[in-house]
């Protein structure tokens, strides 16, 4: 499985950051892999949210399974080669929040023969997206 966690101190309140978070259209503006993400069902984030993305080329729909706002959300899509669980927790912190960012995924069945490949993908990928979320939650890497 390849997985990347990141955590982002900000000065953004903890509802505004969870919310930003929580509603997967801001992908896009953050994660330079995702080329597109809007909301297929529900109105803006909540349990029932539903959320096409396409990340490197390949299009991936998101159901939110937990939605605990403002602490946390949890995204996961499923197609036939893999599985991407998407982990976003939030605490106050002095002066804002951290954001904490927990992305894994499992390649499944034969697929599995490239999970090294798709380790180090993966890690370079969130490189990319942890630069692109500081400058979205005007924040710094912590911890």
């Amino acid at each position: 499985m390849a997985r990347y966690k990141t955590r982002i101190h900000t000065a953004m309140p903890l509802e505004q950051a969870f919310d930003f978070m929580a509603d997967l259209r801001n992908f896009a503006d953050w994660d330079p892999g995702v080329s597109s993400a809007k909301q297929v069902q529900g109105e803006g984030p909540g349990p029932d949210a539903v959320f096409e993305v396409v990340a490197n080329g390949v299009t991936l729909t998101y159901h939110t399974n937990d939605y605990k706002r403002p602490q946390r959300v949890v995204a996961e899509a499923n197609t036939d080669r893999l599985r991407s669980y998407d982990v976003i927790t939030l605490e106050a912190a002095d002066g804002g929040c951290i954001v904490t960012y927990d992305a894994a995924l499992e390649l499944k069945g034969w697929y599995r023969v490239f999970e090294p490949a798709m380790r180090l993908m993966f890690r370079r990928i969130g490189s990319q997206a942890d630069e692109g979320l500081q400058k979205a939650l005007d924040g710094r890497k912590v911890g």
